[in-house]
């Protein structure tokens, strides 16, 4: 993969670890996901097996600290793991995003007998996690959730439900937004619930688009108990916490679109060599070649963007928040438009399952909604700009 500029300090290669993170995340996407992501879209299977060989590989802590195991990265070299395993398929590859966001947050936000609770089943992948915000009344508005935990003795007893849950019924744990307080932010507060938890339920997994081997439903609490020694922090961090994570987790999804693209251009540009239309190759058309080299070309201006504000979020610089949020409306639109045109360069096969274009289509549309809509990415990126008025 190229090098990549960073608008704050000027160019950089990777360095010789990264290049060897990124390597060995290519070698298993190409050997154990890679051969397999259109059978599990196909038969939308949720591969915890392969999901779980990733633990070994230090893919279940990215950027845990190690003294639980996880592997104390930065941001630019999960990027580089994220890209490198949405090549081989982005819906397994945001899975792993998924399980990560929450890990660090239990990370960053628990207590140590938290930490050393959790952590280690979770970034060997023994448990694996899910994030819990959306509603089915509140996606954009994420300080309107209506969940609610009441404390009850030595538990907490939440009522509500979670909307567009990945992984929900297959995952072990569940980090979870629920009001505490009264309305707005300042009410919310975040719980670590076990799948077993009494009171805890799921919905039927929803038809969708795209991401067939993930599992999508609802996350139902109805008198659910959940330890007191569960809250994450305090009573009302729970906002804080939930937003901490989406920088991160922005610049994931991002990088998922990223792999994906590329995938989808490889394709394109293998099809345009192999195919022949009017005697000759159709790579040998010009407007072929016109479209080829835009693709090329956006999807390293993606790139270039993409590394550049992972170095900004491993730095904490002070606009970090606002590069993330270029970055995931940037890379994940580019990256749909990509895979759109790869497909159209494939004409009649590009929309057949057995070429796997349409399934890059699939899944990386949702990328432009979820981790905040690309509206709201312009929200964010507009008050940096101006201030709130």
């Amino acid at each position: 993969m190229d090098a990549a500029v960073d608008a704050g300090t000027g160019q950089f290669e990777l360095n010789e670890e990264q290049r060897a993170i990124q390597e060995m995340a290519q070698a298993f996407a190409a050997d154990r996901v890679a051969p397999n992501a259109l059978d599990w879209d196909k038969a939308k299977h949720f591969p915890a097996d392969v999901i779980r060989e990733t633990g070994p590989l230090g893919l279940g802590g990215i950027y845990v600290r190690d003294d639980v195991g996880g592997s104390a990265l930065g941001r630019l070299d999960a990027v580089l793991i994220f890209e490198a395993l949405a090549h081989a398929d982005p819906a397994f590859s945001s899975f792993i995003s998924i399980h990560n966001m929450a890990a660090s947050m239990i990370d960053r936000f628990g207590s140590e007998e938290q930490r050393q609770r959790f952590l280690p089943k979770l970034t060997s992948m023994e448990w694996l996690a899910s994030y819990c915000l959306t509603e089915p009344g509140s996606g954009s508005d994420a300080a309107a959730l209506k969940t609610r935990a009441v404390k009850s003795g030595g538990d907490y007893v939440l009522n509500g439900a979670k909307q567009f849950i990945s992984g929900a019924g297959d995952s072990d744990l569940y980090v979870v937004m629920a009001r505490t307080g009264g309305d707005g932010p300042k009410g919310i507060s975040t719980f670590v619930v076990p799948k077993d938890a009494p009171g805890l339920s799921f919905g039927a997994n929803e038809h969708k688009m795209g991401w067939h081997m993930q599992s999508t439903r609802q996350v139902i609490f109805e008198d659910c108990k959940v330890p007191a020694e569960n809250l994450l922090a305090t009573e009302g961090a729970g906002f804080g916490i939930a937003m901490a994570g989406l920088d991160g987790g922005r610049l994931n999804i991002a990088a998922c679109s990223l792999g994906g693209a590329q995938s989808a251009l490889d394709k394109a540009l293998a099809y345009t060599g192999e195919r022949k239309a009017f005697g000759s190759k159709i790579n040998q058309f010009q407007a072929l070649q016109f479209r080829l080299a835009d693709m090329e070309t956006e999807l390293q201006a993606a790139r270039i963007f993409l590394y550049a504000a992972a170095s900004k979020l491993d730095r904490k610089a002070p606009d970090a928040g606002k590069w993330s949020a270029m970055a995931k409306r940037f890379v994940t639109d580019i990256g749909f438009d990509i895979a759109n045109q790869a497909l159209q360069l494939h004409g009649g096969y590009g929309y057949l399952h057995d070429y796997g274009i349409e399934k890059l289509v699939r899944d990386l549309r949702v990328h432009q909604i979820l981790e905040g809509t690309n509206e709201i990415m312009r929200v964010i990126i507009a008050r940096a700009m101006i201030g709130r008025q």
